[in-house]
């Protein structure tokens, strides 16, 4: 795939910081956040020994630090301006990323650079806490509660929370396709006009790599609203689309009416598990980070039971490297908490590996994270531009600054290649092809 916007070699163009969304909350409504409210309990032993770590750990990075009236640490690197030191480092002590992000939401913390001090935290986090205490990670790392679980109805839940926000939110920071996943530019840096034609770049991709023509009947797990199905049915493919979101399924039956496709697509409110029939083809863009990893064995189940055989499945994921993974696997965050609940990002071989378990192997995979992040750049450049409407949704300043965290966050995960996407084919494997596999 075209890499000419990654920064896998080092360099890239640089993109300009983009002013805050939001300023801070002149008062956090206690009822809707009442984390961010409320200031966390910590002994000041707790607190003194959180602020010597971490000021330690971040006078080695290129990073500048400024702590209320002190003077600035570090000599290069993007600008974090603290505060509130007392209530920063007893929220970063008491609850680590989840209080670094809480603490941002709340105001005391801030950047000129949001996505460039993130960068630089993502490219440094093993660093960040001493070796000895990652040693002991069970025993301080929050664990995900049990109702987050993706259960048939934990997983309803936990997409509600996420996508049955509002069209409308949605609609003012996302282009006119209403693709929320990754785009393939030709170029980079990218521009707002050029998105369009990137997530069609992308959908196209992904239909000619699932072999989706006429005649081709195409299953469609994770629906968003409706720009895949819609290109689908443009070459002739008759579909099935399942998503979880009542919002988005009402959407993507519009839009899908609207183009005249309502006979050749059918959106159906429905879980994977519960999807039945067998289709030449299926497609699946970034639905597997909602999977959760309990479930993962299962939907490569499901992958195989709905494709025919010689059909062709295509799956678009956000991956991590596996150690990582691994090592966080169980661990509660803040994206976890106030973004995507009951979520994990695998790594590539953890696909592989539940992808052989069920008789499929991956026969094509291509990276391109330095797309997702140009994606997430243009998301967060017009989530800003557009913040006033945000407002006029009824979204309140805590909300707007959080997502303002939360899309800066993701893409300095790209930017720092702790986050990967990837397109991959996957088909049944033969017998002797599994058996290997499994050894």
């Amino acid at each position: 795939m075209n890499t000419s916007v990654s920064d896998r070699t080092g360099t890239r163009a640089p993109v300009a910081p983009v002013a805050a969304v939001a300023t801070a909350p002149a008062q956090v409504d206690a009822a809707a956040w009442p984390d961010v409210a409320r200031s966390p309990h910590a002994s000041a032993l707790r607190t003194a020994a959180t602020r010597w770590i971490l000021q330690r750990a971040l006078a080695a990075l290129p990073l500048r630090v400024a702590c209320g009236a002190a003077p600035v640490t570090g000599a290069e690197g993007p600008l974090l301006r603290v505060h509130d030191q007392e209530v920063f480092f007893r929220r970063l002590g008491t609850d680590g990323l989840i209080g670094f992000g809480e603490s941002y939401m709340a105001g005391e913390w801030d950047a000129d650079d949001l996505v460039g001090v993130l960068t630089v935290l993502a490219g440094h986090l093993t660093s960040l806490v001493p070796r000895p205490l990652q040693r002991l990670r069970g025993a301080w790392a929050r664990r995900r509660p049990s109702g987050q679980r993706n259960t048939l109805e934990g997983a309803r839940q936990n997409i509600h929370r996420h996508y049955d926000l509002s069209n409308d939110l949605f609609s003012l920071f996302l282009d006119r396709t209403m693709s929320y996943s990754s785009a393939v530019f030709r170029k980079g840096p990218a521009e707002w006009s050029e998105l369009p034609d990137a997530q069609h770049r992308k959908i196209d991709r992904l239909l000619d790599l699932a072999g989706v023509g006429a005649g081709t009947r195409l299953l469609e797990i994770g629906t968003g609203w409706g720009e895949l199905a819609l290109r689908a049915a443009a070459r002739g493919a008759r579909v099935v689309s399942v998503p979880l979101s009542q919002e988005q399924r009402d959407l993507a039956v519009a839009r899908i009416a609207r183009a005249g496709y309502a006979d050749r697509v059918s959106v159906e409110l429905c879980d994977y598990r519960q999807v039945t029939g067998v289709h030449d083809a299926v497609v699946s863009v970034e639905m597997i980070e909602a999977v959760g990893a309990d479930y993962w064995p299962v939907y490569f189940d499901a992958l195989a039971r709905l494709v025919a055989p010689g059909g062709r499945i295509a799956l678009q994921a956000i991956t991590m490297p596996h150690a990582r993974m691994r090592a966080t696997r169980t661990t509660y965050t803040w994206i976890h908490k106030y973004i995507f609940p009951g979520g994990l990002v695998p790594s590539v071989e953890a696909i592989e590996q539940c992808a052989a378990t069920a008789g499929l192997r991956v026969r094509q995979n291509d990276g391109y994270g330095g797309h997702y992040a140009e994606t997430l750049r243009l998301w967060r450049e017009r989530f800003a531009e557009r913040s006033a409407e945000v407002a006029k949704l009824g979204f309140d300043p805590v909300f707007r600054r959080m997502w303002e965290f939360y899309l800066a966050y993701s893409e300095a995960g790209f930017r720092s290649g702790y986050l990967d996407v990837r397109q991959l084919l996957l088909t049944r494997a033969t017998p002797a092809t599994t058996d290997g596999d499994r050894r």
